[in-house]
């Protein structure tokens, strides 16, 4: 589908790197079009199952390892307002609900975003990506019909396309694949493991990162 116009557009994921794998591409188009876009990302993802391979890292050194692989991989998208909004990995979960609602109100008072792009609730797998999805759908129902910014939401859990259907939003990325494919690398604690599979793939001719693909929520559902 053809981009639609937005004025501000704010990224909402729980963990380093979850943008990578969903929205990067995206991310990459705006920006190239000049839209501001904001990233609150949640956590550090401290508690992240991998150190590098081979290992880099330690359980100590990895909270400041990702967060500097999370500054490189917002260049590489183009972000230049990456807030990091100081929770802990794998508690998320358990925060209390009204300062998770709270959390994401109070960026999009600032923010006023046409767009935000986050988890979709029920299919995200994850605990901390199930309660980020939960607190910004909710945030955004609380508000008046008419001012709703637009929700893109990412679902991958193995029920998702027999329950909710494929995603209704496509993007074409391939004009900027290879700043998906650099951001990818950027969090190389957590992917290094893969990228040498994802440049085999594509030097190969696989189109698998040619597109992002989203659920548009609604409120109706």
């Amino acid at each position: 589908m053809t981009l639609q116009p937005q004025r501000q557009i704010l990224v909402v994921f729980p963990h380093p790197d979850d943008e990578a794998f969903s929205s990067a591409g995206t991310i990459r188009l705006y920006r190239n079009m000049g839209v501001p876009v904001t990233y609150a990302c949640l956590t550090l993802g401290e508690m992240g199952r991998n150190l590098g391979n081979p290992p880099f890292a330690t359980r100590e050194s990895l909270p400041e390892i990702r967060r500097e692989e999370l500054k490189a991989a917002c260049k590489h998208m183009g972000i230049e307002d990456l807030r990091m909004m100081g929770l802990r990995d794998k508690t998320v979960e358990f925060e209390d609900d009204e300062k998770m609602v709270n959390l994401v109100k109070d960026l999009i008072d600032e923010l006023n975003p046409s767009l935000i792009i986050t988890f979709l609730p029920g299919y995200a797998v994850h605990p901390d990506h199930e309660a980020t999805g939960r607190a910004v759908v909710e945030a955004v129902r609380r508000m008046p019909k008419e001012e709703r910014p637009t929700l893109y939401t990412v679902g991958f859990a193995n029920n998702t396309v027999a329950e909710k259907g494929e995603p209704n939003i496509e993007i074409d990325i391939t004009s900027v694949k290879e700043d998906k494919v650099k951001t990818l690398q950027a969090h190389a604690s957590q992917t290094a493991w893969m990228i040498e599979d994802y440049k085999k793939r594509i030097d190969e001719g696989d189109n698998w990162l040619d597109k992002e693909r989203f659920y548009l929520f609604n409120f109706e559902d």
